[in-house]
């Protein structure tokens, strides 16, 4: 028998970060099948795939009240008006649950993936910011999964060091059965006092 759990803190949300490398349909499924247990966020990594962007503005618009986001976009590659025009259709297109997450990526992505030199990574950044793209509305923390009672003390410390918002990576790890699990403990959690 589980053991209770108090609840962690007002004014916190749940999210998880899903895997990107599936048919978009099964993507809309588990998207569905999170906010079904209670979560309220789903974000995308940006691959050499699927275009996160438009990944989450497709999930945002198949899930209504699920809010989306990319976690996250590499700066070095993209322009920032292409950004700023793919933020703006997919908020949108979500009714304004898209959240833009950007990153500086890595130097080695950068050279031998976009073929482009990694050249003052914070100033490229900056570029961003001055159109308006300063990221997602609240701040997310990722953390990382562990047994139930690690979960739980890990959502109530984000919550407690003032955290808006949790989003939890690979909990698809142990399989199906094992995901079903995490996200019923995580939906648990989300709920507010």
């Amino acid at each position: 028998m589980p053991l209770p759990r108090p609840p962690v803190a007002r004014g916190m949300t749940i999210g998880v970060a899903l895997p990107v490398q599936y048919r978009i349909d099964r993507t809309v499924q588990l998207a569905r099948e999170a906010h079904e247990f209670g979560l309220r966020s789903a974000w995308f990594g940006q691959t050499f795939g699927y275009d996160s962007p438009s990944l989450a503005a497709i999930v945002g618009r198949e899930v209504p009240r699920l809010h989306v986001g990319t976690a996250a976009i590499p700066v070095f590659g993209r322009h920032p008006l292409l950004v700023s025009s793919q933020a703006q259709t997919a908020q949108a297109a979500t009714g304004g649950r898209y959240h833009l997450g950007l990153a500086l990526g890595t130097r080695h992505l950068t050279e031998t993936g976009f073929g482009i030199p990694y050249e003052r990574p914070i100033a490229r950044l900056r570029e961003f910011r001055v159109i308006g793209l300063s990221g997602a509305a609240r701040a997310a923390d990722l953390a990382v999964i562990g047994d139930e009672e690690t979960v739980a003390a890990e959502v109530r410390r984000y919550r407690e060091a003032g955290a808006t918002e949790v989003v939890f990576t690979a909990t698809d790890l142990g399989g199906e059965e094992d995901r079903r699990r995490t996200w019923k403990l995580l939906g648990e959690l989300a709920v507010t006092p």
